[in-house]
Order: structure tokens, then sequence, then C-alpha cells
């Protein structure tokens, strides 16, 4: 069954039964006198050998086949009922021709299917007027054609529906196993997203942990060590560097807790200079004097950027702390309506970056920092530069976009403040 009604293979079936009952109802009532035996044996065999086609080719109205060989069953079918329709003894048996121009929509066209019609009609009037003299003056003979005309428009039309039905349940078809595969990638493309998002909020919390954890507990390993050594030669000095330590280590809590009201969407509000200038600490021996400066106007600095901006100088400063030597650090942020840069400046010792030794050694062991800097800044839309030669310094610069796209690998930063210029010495 095809949707909401019957499937066309059932229609030449049906029509043969009728043609069928009606010539051996009229045979055995004798509505049209004596009727041979034979006579009515060879129209109930040409019918059931029509029969017998139906049943061995129950497809050609549903999936043609090659067009030769439905060809060739319709002019088996149309010799039958061309013997049909001359031994029934009713003359209903005209009506098997409509099946002719039904079956030809399926296999060749509309085209031919008229084209048949027109044939069908033309040979039934011809019989017609071959049989019955004046047969277009006798009302019953043209209502017999007007009746057959009408059936071979029927016809035609319901096969162009049926057609149509089949060529839409295709498409369906076509739509759903389109639908299955996509749903079949999206369901892979979420996997995957899946675990590109996992790894990507990996990386975040791994430069979280470094740039945060990992600058105040290296400050707090450095003013401890710096203790232990002014122990017995400078008592103020080694106080001050275990407050120093204490101080670092509360601020590494701090941190500890940001982040997690930052994982709960829960970001605390400061100002940039705000934040950098909670990067510098009293100068005490060995310390390097930093100065923060921060020009142009926050409002319209991105939480993206201002993280990359806050991180790296972070990251630049701890370095600076550990390995330049420096006396004097220059932090300063540029800010403009399209960009904010950053450059960390100092006066110390400086590198080769193109060195052996630097690439196998001071690189090793900077390089989650330097990493985790270049990865912030080009999440954000913007890149990381390192500028050293030895005893010459070293310069880092960051530039971002003010409004960077916040990406899920690039941590929360605090929410903008105030437009600010600001300028902190230690």
């Amino acid at each position: 069954m095809t949707a909401g009604w019957i499937s066309p293979r059932w229609v030449p079936l049906m029509v043969y039964v009728v043609v069928l009952a009606a010539g051996l109802y009229y045979a055995a009532m004798g509505l049209g006198g004596v009727v041979p035996v034979e006579r009515v044996a060879g129209f109930a065999a040409a019918m059931t050998a029509l029969l017998g086609v139906e049943a061995a080719d129950r497809h050609w109205l549903v999936r043609p086949g090659p067009q030769r060989i439905v060809l060739a069953l319709l002019s088996v079918r149309i010799g039958l009922f061309v013997a049909a329709a001359a031994l029934d003894p009713s003359g209903d048996a005209r009506l098997l021709f409509v099946l002719v121009p039904f079956a030809a929509y399926f296999a060749f066209g509309p085209a031919v299917s008229l084209a048949l019609g027109g044939a069908c009609l033309a040979v039934v009037v011809a019989g017609f007027a071959l049989r019955v003299p004046r047969w277009y003056a006798q009302p019953a003979d043209v209502f017999d054609v007007l009746m057959f005309a009408i059936g071979l428009m029927l016809a035609i039309a319901m096969a162009s529906i049926a057609v149509a039905e089949q060529a839409g349940r295709v498409r369906l078809e076509v739509v759903l196993g389109d639908l299955r595969d996509s749903h079949d990638q999206l369901t892979a493309y979420a996997a995957q997203v899946a675990v590109l998002s996992a790894a990507a909020e990996r990386g975040r919390l791994a430069r979280d942990i470094h740039d945060s954890l990992g600058h105040h507990l290296t400050a707090v390993t450095v003013q401890l060590e710096k203790a232990e050594a002014f122990r017995h030669l400078d008592a103020a000095s080694a106080d001050r560097a275990v407050a120093d330590a204490r101080s670092a280590a509360r601020q590494a809590l701090r941190e500890v807790r940001g982040s997690v009201a930052a994982l709960r969407d829960d970001e605390p509000s400061a100002p940039l200079p705000a934040l950098l200038a909670g990067l510098v600490r009293p100068t005490g021996p060995g310390e390097p004097r930093v100065t923060v400066t921060v020009t142009g106007d926050e409002a319209g600095l991105g939480a993206a950027a201002r993280t990359v901006l806050f991180r790296a100088a972070q990251e630049a400063l701890t370095n600076v702390r550990r390995h330049s030597g420096a006396r004097r650090v220059r932090v300063s942020v540029t800010l403009d309506d399209r960009e904010a840069r950053l450059v960390v400046a100092d006066d110390g010792r400086g590198f080769d970056p193109a060195s052996p030794a630097v690439t196998g050694g001071l690189a090793a062991r900077e390089g989650f920092g330097l990493l985790g800097m270049r990865e912030r800044a080009a999440l954000a839309g913007g890149h990381a530069e390192v500028d050293s030669r030895p005893g010459a310094g070293t310069t880092v610069t960051v530039t971002v976009p003010v409004k960077a796209a916040p990406v899920a690998a690039v941590s929360a930063a605090p929410a903008p403040g105030p437009a600010a210029v600001g300028r902190v010495r230690a």
C-alpha cells in the first residue's frame, strides 16, 4: 500500500477480475443469446493468462525494469487484451485497453502514455465503425465511446499521481538518508568538539596555574632563599624577605580563590592599572625597580585582551626577577581604539635567543611561561615577541586587539574597570 490509496500494481488485477466476472455473468445469464462454450472458454483462458502474467510480474508498475523487457511484456498484454475483447460475450473487455496508457506512463512517461491512449481510443472508434453502421447516431454506442475516453483520462491521471507519489517517496528516502548521514556527522563533530574543548580547558588551566600560582610560589621561594642568605648578615632584610614571602603566599591563595570564582563565572572587577600595580612589590636588596604605566582609555578593553596583558606582564616580571639581574624594569601598556600593546623592558644581562645554550637551557626552564604567553596572545588574535641581546637587556612585547573575542582556551579575566592612566613605582 502507498500513502492513503491503492498501489498501482493492484489496478490491473481489479480490472481483470471485473471484466472476467462481467463476461462470465453475461454468458451464464444468456443476456446476448446463446454463446458457444468454446468462445466463453477462450475468453476465460485469455483472462486467466492475463492474471498469470500479473502474478509473474508483480512489480512492473512499481519498479519497471529495462524498457525492452517492459515493451515485450506490454505487447504480450495487448495481444491478450485483443483476444479477450474478441471473445468477450459482453463486450466489456474493451475496458482492458485503458490499462495500455496506464502502464506506459510508468515505463515511458506521459508523452508515450498520451499517444497510446489516443491510439486505443482510435481503435475502439474504428471497431464501432466497422461493426455498427451509423454508430455515432446510436446513443448507447456514443455513450460507450465517451465512457471509454473518460476511462482513458482517469487511467492516465491515476498513473500520473502514482508516479509523482513514487518519486516523492524516493526523494523522501534520499532526504532521510541524508538526514541520517548528517546526524551521524553531527554526532562525530560533537564528539570532536567535546575532545577539543576538554583539551582547550586543560591548556587554559595549565596556563592559569603557571601564570598565577606558579608566579607567587616562585616569589615565595626567592624571598625565603633571600631570608636564609641574610639571616646572619642582616636580620632586618631577612625579616622583610619573610614578610614578602608571607605576602606572596597570601596573594597565591587569593589567586586560587579568584580562579575558582572565574570557573564559576563569578569574575571580580578591577581596573588594569590596579591589576598591574599588584605585580609590583617593595624594592629590597637584589630587587629591580619596577615602573608601571598605563596610557589610554580602558573602557573599550575586552576581558580576553586584558587577561592576556595581565598574565604576560606577570610572566615577564617573574622571569626578570629570576634570571635577568636587572636593576630597572619598565612595564607600559598603550591602549587605543584598535589594539592594546604591552611592553616589559629591563636593563638586565639579556641573552641571545638563538644561541644553543639558551634554547637548550634557559628556554627549557622558561618554556611553559613563554609558550603560555604566546598561546594566550594568539588565541586572543594577537602576538607576542621577545627581543634580547647579551648585555642589552630584554624586551617583551605583546599586542592584542582591544575587542579580542573570548575563547574557551583563554582564561577568564577580571571585568574591565574605568578609564585609567596610572604610574606606579617601587
